[in-house]
């Protein structure tokens, strides 16, 4: 992975999360005076011919910028994403992972975020064309609609410990 697609937190100038880009982008706001680092890479640089640049790690805004509220696409990925990627009726998450509606579509069953579920193929099978209650399969957890910032701190937990603070993990 080059140092320039390195991922960079971008904070709205109050100090709450935006979005993430890659460091090239977050230099580019940086070297424009959009935007100003708020923590570095402590080992890696950008060297120009004469100087030597810090990678940034967080960035903030200068300027605050209204964001609409963002809904999130209902669609398969973003279904595994919520799921952290395990089937939701037996945990396992070694195993290719199917799309289930909770309450069948052949049963007036629709395409919401509360209706669908991640399930291996084998307990996808289990269930068939009944309710988790008639199967006597409980999921582990209760499925709803995400928000942004849930969808931030997944995409994040690997990535940086300074980035916590600022997607409310500590």
């Amino acid at each position: 992975m080059s140092l320039l697609s390195s991922k960079v937190l971008v904070l709205n100038s109050s100090y709450e999360p935006l979005s993430i880009c890659d460091a090239q982008r977050a230099l580019l706001l940086l070297f424009c005076g959009k935007a100003v680092p708020v923590a570095d890479h402590p080992e890696k640089m950008i060297c120009t011919v004469t100087r030597r640049f810090p990678l940034p790690s967080i960035v903030r805004l200068n300027l605050f910028v209204r964001v609409p509220f963002k809904s999130i696409m209902l669609n398969r990925k973003n279904i595994l994403r919520r799921d952290a990627f395990r089937c939701q009726y037996c945990g396992r998450s070694d195993l290719p992972l199917t799309v289930d509606h909770m309450h069948p579509r052949s049963r007036g069953g629709e395409d919401s975020w509360e209706n669908l579920i991640t399930a291996c193929r084998r307990c996808n099978m289990k269930k068939g064309n009944r309710t988790p209650a008639e199967a006597g399969m409980p999921p582990l957890s209760r499925p709803s609609k995400p928000n942004q910032l849930i969808f931030m701190q997944q995409f994040t937990a690997a990535v940086s410990e300074e980035w916590k603070p600022y997607l409310f993990m500590s």
